[in-house]
């Protein structure tokens, strides 16, 4: 069993065609949605395509580990709600029960930037051994709970969580590819996307409050970075 755990919060615009997109997955898997008291229509959506819906504090971190606790899978996956598993996704965790780690990411977009970030993204991912949430973290659910789960804290949650599993195996880095939004990268410009994107990162190997970095990240503060 495969457990997919989807973090929301007000993702009313996206969660349907997530949802859809993994409904040939229904026989080996379980969908988890755990939504983080949304405003809008994401929770009734959602109890209409996933096996259940959760309702949790508020926080990305908090949501998953709300996720995880529930799970039946020996998999745990971690997918956000504007990215699509490959078609062939389960084929793949079969062989992976024991262990953790990510795909490589392709954001779709009108922007022909995209491309290089996306590329830049799993270049960086593979010599490091660190993903982000956008490249769907796995993890045997086991390991999971042998290091704490996800920390509870505001912002790069995912980092912390890959630094400490890495520390007792590395990571499974997938060339199949998972499609995510490239919303934000276009939304706020790419350029400055980038710049963000690596001013918090900086900030928070430096030490910095996740606190202090969420508020930056969530109001696009570039000018303050």
């Amino acid at each position: 069993m495969i457990s997919i755990i989807i973090p929301t919060l007000n993702e009313q615009n996206n969660i349907q065609l997530c949802l859809e997109a993994l409904q040939p997955l229904r026989n080996k898997s379980e969908i988890i949605v755990v939504d983080g008291r949304s405003i809008d229509e994401t929770v009734e959506i959602s109890k209409l395509l996933a096996n259940s819906v959760i309702i949790s504090a508020k926080g990305r971190a908090r949501q998953m580990n709300a996720g995880a606790e529930k799970a039946k899978g020996e998999i745990l996956v971690f997918l956000h709600a504007d990215t699509f598993l490959p078609e062939n996704a389960l084929e793949l965790f079969d062989q992976l029960n024991q262990g953790w780690g990510r795909f490589n990411i392709q954001l779709n977009g009108t922007s022909v930037m995209l491309k290089v970030i996306s590329a830049f993204m799993n270049w960086r991912s593979r010599i490091t051994g660190i993903a982000t949430g956008d490249q769907v973290i796995f993890v045997n659910k086991q390991l999971f709970n042998i290091v704490g789960g996800y920390p509870d804290i505001a912002l790069m949650e995912d980092i912390s969580l890959c630094a400490k599993l890495k520390k007792i195996k590395p990571p499974i880095c997938l060339n199949a590819k998972v499609v995510s939004s490239g919303r934000r990268w276009e939304q706020f410009g790419v350029l400055k996307t980038i710049f963000l994107m690596w001013s918090i990162r900086i900030r928070y190997f430096l030490g910095e409050n996740p606190e202090t970095l969420s508020v930056l990240y969530s109001r696009g503060l570039f000018w303050k970075i």
